[in-house]
């Protein structure tokens, strides 16, 4: 009996590992909060993947544009990460306060990767600085 248990919990295991994982999925199928993001701020963009990582609590989604800009949501469609190596990141994507102090401290910089957190925000500028801000958009942590 216990060698059956014991099989049966790696059998389980084992097809749950096989199931996660990321899966193309169609615009459609996004959260509709992701949906309406991707048309607010990117409407002339071609999507030319999007995917599910196929998590069984929370999946979360990555959708990538023509021009190399890569989008990442939580299950709801609540932006998490967005990254653009040309640093063309539309405007009200990212906090005022967050551009003004990059604007202050790095004029000659952009902003190429954004990511929200659960109480912090995080930036990476071109020269590769990552900047951390609280929730009330101090900056915590410099890392060059």
């Amino acid at each position: 009996m216990k060698r059956f248990v014991i099989t049966l919990t790696f059998v389980l295991v084992s097809l749950t590992v096989m199931r996660a994982g990321d899966r193309p999925v169609t615009f459609d199928k996004l959260p509709h909060a992701a949906q309406k993001f991707i048309h607010t701020y990117f409407s002339s963009q071609k999507v030319t993947l999007a995917t599910m990582d196929d998590d069984l609590v929370r999946p979360e989604y990555q959708v990538n544009l023509a021009d190399g800009v890569i989008i990442e949501f939580e299950n709801n469609g609540k932006l998490e990460k967005i990254q653009d190596r040309n640093g063309n990141i539309p405007e009200g994507i990212v906090p005022g306060k967050i551009i003004d102090t990059v604007m202050k401290y790095y004029p000659d910089e952009k902003i190429v990767e954004y990511e929200v957190g659960r109480k912090s925000y995080e930036v990476q500028l071109s020269n590769k600085v990552e900047i951390q801000f609280d929730s009330r958009f101090n900056v915590t942590e410099v890392d060059n």
